[in-house]
């Protein structure tokens, strides 16, 4: 287990990026000329960030880019 200490503006920088690569990433998604294979690897990742953003986003936060069980495992 890893800890680290940021402040506040460095926790809002680091919500921001992680909202930001979600975002793309779910538009992405929803282009169709991008393999499975790739749609695959990227929703992992989506995963990966996600549980990320759950250990310091409010939870009404985290509702918006929650993934949807359709949508996130469809293709």
């Amino acid at each position: 287990m890893l800890g680290v200490l940021i402040n506040e503006k460095e926790l809002k920088e680091l919500e921001y990026l992680i909202k930001r690569e979600m975002d793309e990433i779910l538009f992405d998604l929803k282009d169709d000329r991008i393999d499975h294979v790739v749609k695959r690897s990227m929703k992992e990742r989506y995963q990966i960030l996600f549980s990320l953003f759950k250990r310091i986003a409010s939870p009404k936060e985290c509702l918006k880019y929650m993934p949807a069980k359709k949508s996130m495992y469809k293709s």
